[in-house]
């Protein structure tokens, strides 16, 4: 698997960024959905990755520079044919190492306290990120759960 920085402009990422905002006003109620379209992951604190394999798209990932210390996870998604293959691991290793390259003392994020978001938030317990109060932007919701792990 290929993971590189994307502009977001390929047909099949902006395809798959559109299923992510879609599964969010699935599971969330408007005021709670956190997720960027393409215009927000566009902003210059964030880095955006895709993953491939032989030019398919198996997911993409980004890391938005809250500050010279703190970064924060966004846009964590599997392509539907590639779920359960390992592929948001390997995201995840990758902005964790990135973040760590970049001297970020702790990472942290948002997603979803519904069902729906569960395995996410299994897989961000295993890499050791822990349930902490809104950070940035966010704000107490029941729909919300923020996490974060220390680098350093």
């Amino acid at each position: 698997m290929d993971i590189e920085v994307d502009d977001l402009s390929r047909p099949d990422i902006v395809s798959l960024i559109r299923e992510h905002l879609r599964s969010a006003a699935q599971h969330s109620p408007p005021e709670s959905i956190h997720a960027l379209d393409l215009d927000g992951l566009r902003d210059p604190a964030i880095t955006f990755w895709s993953a491939r394999q032989d030019g398919e798209l198996m997911g993409c990932c980004a890391l938005k520079e809250l500050s010279k210390t703190h970064g924060e996870i966004k846009s964590m998604r599997t392509a539907a044919a590639h779920q359960r293959k390992g592929v948001a691991s390997r995201l995840l290793e990758h902005i964790l190492e990135e973040a760590v390259r970049r001297g970020y003392e702790r990472v942290s994020l948002e997603t979803g306290s519904m069902e729906a978001f569960a395995p996410a938030r299994e897989l961000y317990r295993r890499f050791g990120f822990e349930p902490c109060p809104p950070f940035a932007q966010y704000f107490k919701d029941p729909y919300s759960v923020c996490m974060t792990k220390v680098l350093r």
